[in-house]
């Protein structure tokens, strides 16, 4: 215990070469750390064969609903005559409802490309990786932040009467106050909700206005662009 010890310091991460040490690790070192490998499986034939294996079924099924069931197309199209109402393919009616609310220049160009351009910057940013939940600190600024945001999205989709965004964004906004206020229970819907970061409310509420655009521009969409009913006939 009276041994004298020199430390010397310096960049290093090899534990086994000097046990004793005081370590300064920047940006571009990293403490060397070794753990138990895990159990292993070769790409072939364990994984191979399964993806083969999961091919094939969904090729049979696509071929018995080939069989069974025609494909909706409709006539030969026409060039002098316009369909009424006129409709994308149904992966683009969602950007097509759009169209009916917004400025062609927004719906069109500024919200297509602000969703590509954060899909390409955010895993280059520190966007929550630890997947902290919403509510787990600062609770009362977090709730300020969440509230704000939520008013100028109703306000502006007020403003273009966009009501088929207001549905989704008004029922995630419920389920957010619904997780913040509810008292922490066991294994309750709330507690669900309270466990989930900023991520997963923003790519929630993302995937509702879409289904529900796509939705309302397949099933609700008549003449002229109006409003029917599926089970009624257009016009009624």
């Amino acid at each position: 215990m009276d041994e004298k010890n020199n430390y010397e310091a310096g960049f290093g991460s090899d534990a086994a070469k000097s046990p004793q040490r005081i370590v300064f690790i920047t940006k571009k070192t990293s403490a060397k750390v070794k753990g138990d490998v895990g159990p292993q499986l070769m790409s072939y034939p364990h994984v191979i064969l399964r993806e083969a294996i999961a091919f094939q079924i969904i090729l049979i099924v696509l071929v018995v609903f080939a069989l069974l069931w025609d494909a909706p197309l409709e006539q030969l199209a026409n060039p002098l005559l316009t369909p009424n109402p006129a409709k994308a393919p149904w992966y683009f009616l969602g950007l097509q409802e759009l169209l009916h609310y917004f400025p062609p220049l927004v719906a069109g160009i500024v919200i297509p490309t602000l969703v590509v351009v954060a899909l390409i910057v955010i895993p280059y940013f520190d966007v929550n990786v630890q997947g902290e939940p919403l509510w787990a600190r600062n609770r009362e600024y977090r709730l300020g932040m969440v509230l704000a945001a939520v008013a100028v999205l109703v306000v502006i989709v007020l403003l273009f009467d966009a009501w088929t965004v207001l549905a989704p964004t008004a029922v995630i906004g419920a389920l957010l106050l619904f997780s913040y206020f509810r008292p922490p229970g066991e294994k309750s819907v709330a507690e669900y909700l309270r466990t989930r970061p900023v991520s997963w409310w923003v790519m929630t509420w993302f995937i509702s206005v879409a289904v529900v655009l796509t939705l309302v521009g397949t099933f609700f969409r008549g003449p002229g662009w109006s409003w029917v009913w599926p089970w009624r006939p257009h016009g009624a």
